[in-house]
């Protein structure tokens, strides 16, 4: 018996045969198109939008809240917009800085998820609404 390897390399297609130029299947075998499903939001974007709307609704500037919060001031904005992910020690300071607990920042924007245009109404069974949280 050899060792020796065949002199053939086995070939992995990249892309499936229908995607390859050249062998693409006439329009009558190809699959329906499919509407695009809707995006989701991101769960910073919701808690940045209740933040921000608390903070207006109080009538107070990004600064008081920041420095009753200790966080500075960049950074909450930062949150608000969205465009960062808080810890949920900054989390609870700035909803703590509201009036708010930590539980009804969560609630609030849960209410703004469920609220969201083409998001599915499945019907659970659990206590919890379909809210989860995994820490």
């Amino acid at each position: 018996m050899s060792n020796q390897a065949p002199n053939e390399a086995r070939v992995i297609p990249l892309r499936p045969p229908a995607a390859r130029p050249g062998t693409a299947r006439p329009l009558s075998e190809r699959p329906a198109a499919q509407p695009p499903a809707a995006k989701e939001p991101l769960w910073r974007d919701l808690i940045g939008d209740v933040l921000r709307r608390e903070r207006l609704a109080q009538e107070r500037t990004l600064k008081d809240v920041a420095d009753e919060a200790r966080i500075s001031m960049p950074y909450l904005s930062e949150v608000e917009r969205g465009r960062k992910e808080a810890s949920s020690e900054v989390l609870a300071a700035a909803a703590h800085a509201l009036g708010l607990g930590l539980g009804d920042l969560l609630s609030l924007a849960h209410r703004e998820l469920a609220r969201q245009p083409g998001r599915s109404r499945t019907t659970t069974t659990s206590p919890y609404n379909g809210l989860c949280l995994v820490a």
